[in-house]
């Protein structure tokens, strides 16, 4: 994977627009790829679902309380990639009262695929979702990848800690110390 350029899509995400009057002021926005990765050094996850236990108890908060400390690893930005359409990652950043963490709306699942990171979830009845993993992205480009083991479709278990904040954290500041 390093060395390897992120997928070009358009993400169809919305926005919040204050013009718009109501209890739904947001806005359809297309969002492409060197919208997010073009010209900064991100940390990508991508996890199986918005509001799931793993991800929404230890993977997003930890990346949101970790923000500070990425940033001073060089990292300009961190972002939630998910198979969950722009209402739910919405829903779910507003629950988490992310202020750091950007969330990534891949409701066709067509980056995850593009990024071979598509599997079938039918087990627990989700359909096509991601596989957890993370990368360190520098311009469009992966610097380093954070893959899980275990990659399969209908996976029993759901393996956490290679694309955990606190190894990727440490990972940067290992490369930064070599």
């Amino acid at each position: 994977m390093p060395g390897r350029k992120v997928p070009a899509v358009t993400f169809r995400t919305r926005v919040r627009d204050e013009s718009i009057e109501g209890p739904n002021p947001f806005r359809w926005q297309d969002v492409t790829s060197d919208d997010y990765f073009k010209g900064k050094r991100v940390v990508l996850f991508s996890l199986p679902g918005a509001f799931t236990p793993t991800c929404s108890t230890y993977q997003l908060p930890d990346f949101e309380k970790l923000f500070g400390d990425f940033q001073a690893e060089g990292i300009d930005a961190i972002y939630c990639v998910s198979v969950n359409d722009a209402f739910v990652m919405n829903a779910w950043g507003k629950s988490q009262n992310l202020e750091n963490v950007k969330l990534i709306p891949d409701g066709s699942g067509e980056f995850t695929r593009k990024m071979g990171m598509l599997v079938h979830k039918d087990n627990l009845g989700f359909g096509m979702r991601s596989w957890r993993y993370a990368a360190i992205v520098n311009d469009g480009v992966v610097e380093q990848w954070f893959e899980e083991e275990g990659y399969s479709d209908n996976c029993d278990t759901d393996p956490y800690g290679v694309s955990a904040p606190q190894n990727i954290l440490e990972a940067l500041k290992s490369v930064k110390a070599a």
